[in-house]
């Protein structure tokens, strides 16, 4: 994949999944702003695939 494509992609689930999202608009008024992120970051499965695709354009900068 492209940089570009990369890029769309990451930009498409973040306005597709996690705009608005009640789970995190949960956790962040009962858990905090941190936990909310860490929980995005770890156990949502957009978040892993986002994780994923930053992964892949660390990867292609070297």
């Amino acid at each position: 994949m492209k940089r570009k494509q990369i890029i769309d992609e990451v930009e498409y689930l973040m306005i597709t999944y996690c705009k608005d999202c009640f789970l995190f608009k949960f956790h962040k008024e009962e858990k905090g702003r941190r936990y909310a992120h860490r929980f995005c970051i770890t156990k949502c499965t957009v978040g892993e695939q986002i994780k994923a695709f930053g992964s892949k354009l660390s990867e292609e900068k070297k």
